[in-house]
């Protein structure tokens, strides 16, 4: 069954902590039994949340249900702007096709209105 779970240790992510250049990034992994099938490496700061890494085997749905995670974290912190610091061009492109950014901008911005947007969905099934 799939869980997405916060990692309260950052063993086996030191690439991205240095990457990132702040020691301060939280991990979730997305777990199958002990298996990791992914994950999101993100920092929160004053005005936006940061997101570093994120590893999502090619599987679309994963990478909303990580994304969604942590727009939902920032919000819950009053966060309201998500910036997708990656150089991975293949996670941007999804990104975009999952609507969390638009062509040529690495800003994701209004997260609570985004994750509220979803609420009308529900009665349209």
């Amino acid at each position: 069954m799939l869980e997405i779970q916060e990692r309260f240790d950052t063993s086996g992510y030191e690439h991205i902590l240095a990457a990132a250049g702040t020691n301060t990034v939280h991990i979730t992994e997305a777990l199958d039994g002990s298996r990791i099938l992914g994950f999101i490496a993100y920092a929160y700061e004053a005005e936006r949340t940061v997101v570093y890494g994120c590893d999502d085997s090619g599987d679309l749905m994963l990478c909303d249900g990580l994304v969604r995670s942590v727009m939902l974290k920032s919000a819950m912190k009053g966060i309201e702007t998500l910036t997708f610091e990656l150089t991975d061009t293949e996670m941007l492109t999804r990104l975009v096709k999952l609507h969390f950014l638009t062509e040529g901008s690495n800003v994701c911005e209004n997260v609570d209105g985004f994750l509220n947007a979803c609420e009308h969905c529900k009665n349209q099934i």
